[in-house]
C-alpha cells in the first residue's frame, strides 16, 4: 500500500487531469485488503512503464521516454501465450528497420500465483557452443543459457550468430522452448566503408536489444515478464559485443587485417581496431536502414534529457560507469560531470 500510494501520488501530480485520487487510492486500499492486490488501469500502466525507463539509471537514450509504445497484454498467462507475444513484440518493435521504443507488459506477480518469466537476458542472443579443449563458437556470455536449451532439446547449427530459441518458464508447470521465426529477428551484416575484406568476417548483428529478463516494478505490483527495448547506440556492439575479450573478441584479427603492429600496446592497436570496428557497425546499419544512433549524439541528446528533467523539477538518476560510452568516452559531453544515483520507482529491476 505504501508503495500504492506512493506511485497513485506521482501519477497524478503528473497527470492532474485524471481526478479523483482519494477515490483512486480507496478502491486500491479495498481490493488490497481483499485480494492481497490490486490492478492498474491502463492509464497508470503506461504511465508508469514510461516512467520506468525515465528512472533506468544505466540508460543514456531517455530522452524519448515519453514515446515508448505499451503493449498491454497482461491477460496473458501461460508460457505459450508469452512466447506468442514476445515474437509479436519484435515484429512490432523492429518495424522493417525503423525501430520503435516498446515494452510488452504480461501477467503481474500475484499472492496466489507466481506469474511466467523469460529466462533469456534478451529475446535475441546468440548461441555459445562448447567444444571440446578449444574456445566457445559463438558468445561466450551465453554458454549457460545454450547448455539450457540443448538439455531441452534445442540443436544449433554450430555457428557463430545461432539465434537461441526462448525459454519461458510458466508459473507452474515446466519452461517451454520457443524457436524465434526468421521474420521476427532482422540481421544486420557487418561490411565497411573502405575496407572490402571487412565483410568476409562474417560479423553480424541483431537490430533490435530487448531486454526480457527484468522485472517491471509499478507501485508496489511486480510484472516480471516485460520485455522492452530501444534502439542500439553503435558502442553497445562494436566496442562491447564484438570487441570484449570475454564476448566475441575481435580485436585483434581486425587489428591484423589493419596491418597493425600487435606487437606493443604502445602501436595503441587495440584503439584504432576498436574506432573501425564502430564504423563498420554504424555503416552497416545505416546502410541497411535499421535505427541505431552513436555515442556522440547520444550522449548530447542525454544532457538534453538531463537538462529538461532538471526543469521540471525531477531527480535524473544516472550511473556514470554506464552513462559514459566505452570508446572515447572523454570526448563525450557526458564524461565531465556527476550525477545522482538515487534508486527511484516505478523502475525495471534484476530480481536474483
Amino acid at each position: 500500500m505504501r508503495e500504492a500510494e506512493r506511485f497513485i501520488k506521482l501519477f497524478h501530480a503528473e497527470n492532474p487531469s485524471a481526478g479523483g485520487m482519494y477515490a483512486r487510492l480507496r478502491d486500491i486500499a479495498r481490493d488490497v485488503a481483499r485480494y492481497g492486490t490490486y490492478t492498474h488501469t491502463f492509464e497508470e500502466l503506461e504511465f508508469g512503464a514510461r516512467v520506468a525507463w525515465r528512472n533506468s539509471s544505466r540508460c543514456i537514450g531517455r530522452l524519448y521516454w515519453r514515446s515508448l509504445k505499451v503493449r498491454d497484454r497482461r491477460q496473458v498467462s501461460t508460457a505459450e501465450g508469452v512466447a506468442l507475444e514476445c515474437v509479436a513484440h519484435l515484429r512490432e518493435a523492429t518495424g522493417a528497420g525503423k525501430i520503435r521504443p516498446t515494452v510488452t507488459v504480461l501477467a503481474p506477480d500475484t499472492p496466489t500465483l507466481p506469474a511466467p518469466r523469460v529466462l533469456n537476458e534478451q529475446l535475441i542472443r546468440y548461441a555459445g557452443h562448447r567444444t571440446r579443449g578449444g574456445p566457445v563458437v559463438g558468445d561466450p556470455r551465453n554458454v549457460a543459457l545454450t547448455d539450457t536449451a540443448e538439455a531441452m532439446g534445442w540443436r544449433g547449427r554450430g555457428g557463430r550468430f545461432d539465434v537461441l530459441p526462448l525459454i519461458v518458464q510458466a508459473g507452474v508447470g515446466e519452461p517451454l522452448l520457443c524457436n524465434l521465426p526468421g521474420d521476427a529477428v532482422l540481421e544486420v551484416p557487418l561490411t565497411h566503408p573502405e575496407y572490402s575484406w571487412f565483410a568476409n568476417l562474417g560479423l553480424r548483428w541483431h537490430a533490435v536489444p530487448a531486454i526480457s529478463d527484468m522485472c517491471l516494478e509499478i507501485g508496489g505490483i511486480c510484472y516480471p515478464c516485460a520485455p522492452f527495448n530501444g534502439w542500439y547506440m553503435g558502442t553497445e556492439i562494436g566496442a562491447r559485443n564484438l570487441a570484449d575479450t570475454d564476448r566475441y573478441d575481435q580485436l585483434a584479427l581486425v587489428a591484423g587485417r589493419l596491418g597493425l603492429d600487435t606487437s606493443t600496446e604502445r602501436s595503441l592497436w587495440r584503439d584504432h581496431a576498436l574506432v573501425e570496428l564502430n564504423v563498420a557497425v554504424l555503416h552497416s546499419f545505416e546502410r541497411a536502414g535499421v535505427t541505431i544512433t552513436d555515442h556522440h549524439t547520444e550522449s548530447r541528446r542525454f544532457l538534453t534529457h538531463l537538462s529538461r528533467e532538471e526543469k521540471a523539477g525531477r531527480v535524473c538518476p544516472a550511473d556514470w560507469s554506464w552513462i559514459v560510452p566505452p570508446l572515447s568516452g572523454s570526448a563525450t559531453p557526458v564524461f565531465h560531470r556527476y550525477y545522482d544515483t538515487r534508486s527511484l520507482t516505478p523502475a525495471f529491476v534484476h530480481h536474483r
